[in-house]
C-alpha cells in the first residue's frame, strides 16, 4: 500500500501544531490547521456583542496561533505566501475536513484523555488510508490508539518533530505493536525526501530517543554546575562548539527553549520511568524551580540565565546571579582550556586532550564528570529505546545540533581506554559494551569497503549503517579510486557517476580565490573537451555553498596598489562565469545556506539551479562599499528588466526593483524567497532535504543533456539609458541620503550601481549584448576599489563580520 500525500490536517495550534503546520505548507502542502472552540467569550468579544456562535470567536484559537506562527522568530514559514496554502478551523465545525486528509497529525495538550477522545472522532471520520499520527513527546503511543479498531492501529504511530521544525532536522517515529511496517518505512521516506527530515526510528518508551538522552544530559550537566562552583557564563562557554555542540551550549539553549518546558520534560520523564537506574539525577534541582517560581523561564519571559539589555547605546547580555536572582554584567572569563583544546584541530582530538588534562585542570574536568556519564547513560538506554546506536547518534546530531552523538564520540575518544576511565570514577557502562570489547572490537562503528557498519547491541555483532539512497556524498566518493579527479588547496573537481561532473568548492569560508577560478576553469574544459561528461554540477557539503569573494585577497592587493591584479581577477571571474552560461553541455548550481555575492553569481550563470530550502541568497557587496562585479548585477537586469520590455512596459519600476535588492544587500530568507526575489527561475528546483542535494542536482543535469543546447549569444540586456538613470538618482539615491537614511558614502556606491543597471552612458535606452554590462560592472568595481572608505568597510567585515556604515 502506497500512500500519496498531498493534503494534511494538524489538529492542534499550539506552538508545535502551528510551526509542523507551517512546515509541511513549506513543503508544498495542502494544510488544514484546527483547534477548539471557545467554551467562553473574553471581554473584548462580550464588549462587541459577540455571541460563541460568531465565526471570529469560533476560530478565535487557532487564528491567534495561526498569528504567532506567521510572526515567530525564527520564522517558521519559508515565505509569508506559504501561508495561503493553509486554512484554519475548528473542532466543532471544521472536522469533516478530516475525511479528505491523507495525513492526520494530533499535536494537542499533552494529556491522555483528550488525546483519545480526539482519536475517536478522527476514527469516525478519517478515509480508510489515512495516515494517522501523534506528535506527543511523552504519552505512550499504545495508550492513545487503545480502544481503536485494528484497521486504526494498523496506520496509526508517533511522529515526533523538534522545535522548531522547519530548523532541526530530527523526526523521531514511533511505530506501536499493531502499527504496518510498510506504513512506517513510507512515513520516514515521505519525512526525508518531502520534509526534508532525518527519520529516526525510536521505540514507544517514554520521552522516545532525543528528550531522554537530552534531559538527562541537561540536567546532569545543570546539576553538576550547581554543586561545584561553575558560573554560567563559564559553562557555556565549554559546552558549545568546543566540543561540537551549538553556540546555544548549555544555558543559553535553556532561555531559547524555555525553563518551563525543560523542566516539565524532565519531570514527565521522572514520572514515567521508576524503572531506571539513573532516574534519581533526572530531577531538576531546586534552583531550576526557584527559578521558575521567580518567572526567569528564557527569552519568553524575558529573562532567564541571561537578560537582554541596553547599556551605554550597545545591546548587552547579563548574566543571572543564582544567589540573588538579580542579572549582573557579563564577565567574560578566561578560559585558557579552550584556547588550548582549539589549537588540537578536529573534535576528536579536542576531546581527547581536554580529557587528558582533567586532573589538572578544573574547566577539563567539568567536560569529563558531564560527557562521560552522558555515554554511559546512552549505553544503559540500548537497546531500550533503540535497536541501533546509529538512531541514538542522530537523535543528539539532529535533534540538538551535536556535531557527533554519544557513540560517535565515545569512538573519538577511543572505547576501551573511555570505558576504563569511566570504570576509575565509578561511572556505570553497560554489559553489551564490555562484551563487545571483550569480543575483540574496539569500535562501535567501522568501515567497510565504501560502507559503514555498526555494532549492534540486539544481535552481538556488526551490521550496516543505514544508506540514504537520496544521499550522494562527496566525502563518500572522495574515498573511491579515480573519483577526485583534480584538486588544489581551494576546489576540486569529482566524478559523479553516469557522466556528470562536480566542481566543489573547500577553500575557507568557501569563498571564491584564484584557485578556485583555476579549478573552474578546468572543469569547465573538461565538460567542453571530453566527450564522456554530460554535465556539471557546481556544489559542495560546507557549511554554506559560498559566502562570496575572498575580501582578505582583495584587500591586500587594493592595499598595495595592485588594482592591475584585481581588474585580471575580475576578467577571470566574469570569463569562468560566462563560460559556464554559454557552456555546450548545462551547468547545473547546488546551492545551500549563505550563498552570497561571488556565490549567487555563480548560481545566476547556470542553467538551472537546484537549491536546498535552506538558501540564503542575495548579492550584498554594498556593505562592504563595492558592487557586483562578476556578473550578478548583469544577470539580475537580464532576468527581471529586460523581459518586461518586450511588451514595451517602463522600464524605471523594474530597474528600480533590481536596484534596490543590491543597494540595500538584500539576503534571501529561503529558496522559496530567493524565486520570489528573481535569484531562482520557476523551473528550477528546491529540494527540502539537504543531504539530497547533489543527488538531485545530478539528476537534474542529466534531464537537461539530453537534447540540450546552449543559450545564443545576442543583445538580450535592456539597458534604460540616461534619463531612467537620472530618475533613480532623483528619486532613489538622494532623498536616502538627505533624509539620513544612507551615507554619503552609500550615495556614490549607489550612484554608480544606478549608472551600471542603466547601460553607462547610453543616452537612449537600447538592446546591449551582456558584455556591455560586465565592462560597466568591472568599471565600477576598481573605481570603489581606488575609495578608502571601502577599503574600511571590507576591514570591518574582516574583523568584525558587520559591515561598516561610513
Amino acid at each position: 500500500m502506497t500512500h500519496r500525500i498531498n493534503r494534511v490536517v494538524v489538529l492542534g495550534a499550539g506552538t508545535m501544531g502551528a510551526a509542523i503546520a507551517a512546515h509541511a505548507a513549506n513543503a508544498g502542502l495542502e494544510v488544514d490547521l484546527l483547534d477548539i472552540a471557545p467554551d467562553e467569550l473574553t471581554e473584548e468579544e462580550e464588549g462587541k456583542g459577540l455571541t460563541l456562535e460568531s465565526p471570529e470567536v469560533r476560530n478565535r484559537i487557532v487564528n491567534a496561533g495561526f498569528e504567532r506562527m506567521k510572526n515567530a522568530r525564527p520564522p517558521a514559514l519559508m515565505s509569508q505566501r506559504v501561508a495561503e496554502r493553509m486554512r484554519t478551523g475548528n473542532f466543532e465545525d471544521d472536522l469533516e475536513r478530516v475525511k479528505d486528509a491523507d495525513w492526520i497529525l494530533e499535536a494537542i495538550v499533552e494529556k491522555l484523555e483528550p488525546k483519545q477522545e480526539l482519536m475517536a472522532r478522527v476514527e469516525e471520520l478519517a478515509k480508510s488510508d489515512a495516515i494517522i499520527s501523534s506528535n506527543t513527546s511523552g504519552i505512550p503511543l499504545h495508550s492513545i490508539a487503545e480502544n481503536r479498531s485494528d484497521g486504526f492501529k494498523k496506520r496509526f504511530l508517533g511522529t515526533h518533530f523538534f522545535n522548531p521544525p522547519r530548523y532541526l532536522k530530527l523526526l523521531e517515529i514511533i511505530p506501536t505493536e499493531d502499527t504496518d511496517p510498510e506504513l512506517v518505512e513510507e512515513v520516514r521516506a515521505f519525512g526525508e525526501r518531502v520534509l526534508g527530515k532525518g527519520g529516526v526510528m525510536a521505540k514507544d518508551t517514554p520521552n522516545f530517543i532525543g528528550n531522554r538522552l537530552g534531559s538527562f544530559s541537561m540536567i546532569n550537566a545543570i546539576r553538576y554546575a550547581f554543586e561545584n562552583g561553575y558560573g554560567i557564563e563559564e559553562v557555556d562557554a565549554l559546552t558549545g562548539p568546543l566540543i561540537g555542540h551549538p553556540k546555544t551550549a548549555t544555558f543559553r539553549l535553556q532561555d531559547q527553549v524555555g525553563l518551563d518546558i525543560a523542566i516539565g520534560v524532565a519531570q514527565n520523564l521522572y514520572e514515567l520511568v521508576p524503572e531506571d537506574e539513573s532516574r534519581e539525577q533526572l530531577r531538576p534541582p531546586e534552583k531550576l524551580e526557584q527559578m521558575q517560581e521567580n518567572d526567569l523561564l528564557g527569552l519568553k519571559s524575558g529573562a532567564g540565565f541571561y537578560k537582554r539589555d541596553k547599556r551605554d547605546g550597545e545591546t548587552v547580555f547579563d548574566v543571572l546571579n543564582l544567589e540573588s536572582f538579580e542579572h549582573e554584567p557579563a564577565e567574560n572569563p578566561e578560559i585558557p582550556l579552550a584556547e588550548e583544546a582549539q589549537k588540537q584541530g578536529d573534535l576528536g582530538a579536542r576531546l581527547r586532550f581536554i580529557m587528558q588534562q582533567a586532573e589538572e585542570d578544573r574547566h577539563a574536568r567539568f567536560l569529563r564528570d558531564t560527557i562521560l556519564p552522558d555515554l554511559a547513560y546512552a549505553s544503559r538506554r540500548v537497546p531500550e529505546i533503540s535497536d541501533t546506536l546509529e538512531n541514538a547518534d542522530h537523535a543528539m546530531e539532529w535533534g540538538y545540533g551535536h556535531e557527533a552523538g554519544p557513540f560517535r564520540i565515545w569512538d573519538l575518544l577511543g572505547v576501551g581506554e573511555t570505558v576504563e576511565q569511566m570504570q576509575s570514577l565509578d561511572i556505570e557502562v553497560a554489559d553489551w559494551v564490555r562484551e563487545m570489547l571483550d569480543g575483540g572490537n574496539e569500535s562501535f562503528y567501522k568501515k567497510d569497503g565504501t560502507g559503514e557498519l555498526q555494532f549492534s547491541p540486539v544481535k552481538m555483532e556488526y551490521e550496516p549503517v543505514r544508506e540514504d539512497p537520496m544521499q550522494l556524498s562527496l566525502d563518500a566518493l572522495r574515498e573511491e579510486e579515480d573519483k577526485e579527479i583534480s584538486r588544489n588547496d581551494s576546489a576540486s573537481i569529482l566524478d559523479l557517476g553516469d557522466g556528470v561532473l562536480c566542481l566543489e568548492i573547500h577553500s575557507k569560508g568557501n569563498s571564491v580565490d584564484s584557485a578556485v577560478v583555476e579549478m573552474g576553469n578546468e572543469a569547465l574544459r573538461r565538460l567542453e573537451e571530453e566527450d564522456e561528461w554530460l554535465g556539471l554540477v557546481i556544489g559542495n557539503e560546507g557549511g554554506n555553498f559560498c559566502v562570496g569573494a575572498n575580501l582578505g585577497e582583495m584587500a591586500e592587493e587594493a592595499k598595495n596598489g595592485d588594482l592591475d591584479e584585481i581588474g585580471e581577477a575580475v576578467d577571470a571571474l566574469q570569463d569562468l562565469l560566462m563560460g559556464f552560461r554559454f557552456a555546450s553541455k548545462p551547468v547545473v548550481a547546488a546551492p545551500h545556506g549563505q550563498t552570497l555575492g561571488a556565490g549567487a553569481e555563480i548560481c545566476l550563470h547556470a542553467d538551472r539551479i537546484c537549491a536546498a530550502g535552506e538558501t540564503y541568497m542575495g548579492l550584498v557587496e554594498t556593505g562592504v562599499g563595492l558592487i557586483p562585479a562578476g556578473g550578478g548585477t548583469k544577470e539580475l537586469v537580464r532576468r527581471l528588466v529586460s523581459p518586461p520590455m518586450h511588451t514595451r512596459a517602463p522600464s524605471l519600476p523594474y530597474v528600480q526593483e533590481v536596484f534596490e535588492k543590491i543597494s540595500m544587500a538584500k539576503v534571501s530568507g529561503s529558496a522559496l524567497e530567493a524565486r520570489e526575489e528573481g535569484f531562482l527561475k520557476e523551473e528550477d528546483r528546491v529540494v527540502m532535504n539537504g543531504d539530497h542535494l547533489i543527488h538531485a542536482t545530478k539528476r537534474e543535469a542529466l534531464e537537461l543533456a539530453d537534447g540540450y543546447a546552449p543559450p545564443t549569444r545576442d543583445k538580450s540586456i535592456y539597458a534604460a539609458g540616461t534619463v531612467t538613470r537620472g530618475a533613480l538618482e532623483v528619486g532613489a539615491i538622494r532623498p536616502m541620503v538627505w533624509g539620513g537614511y544612507a551615507s554619503e558614502y552609500d550615495g556614490v556606491i549607489a550612484t554608480h550601481l544606478a549608472r551600471v543597471l542603466t547601460g553607462g552612458n547610453l543616452s537612449a535606452p537600447q538592446w546591449v549584448p551582456e558584455e556591455h554590462i560586465l565592462k560597466l560592472e568591472k568599471e565600477a568595481f576598481l573605481e570603489l576599489l581606488k575609495n578608502d572608505k571601502t577599503l574600511e568597510r571590507i576591514d570591518a567585515m574582516l574583523q568584525t563580520g558587520k559591515p561598516l556604515r561610513n
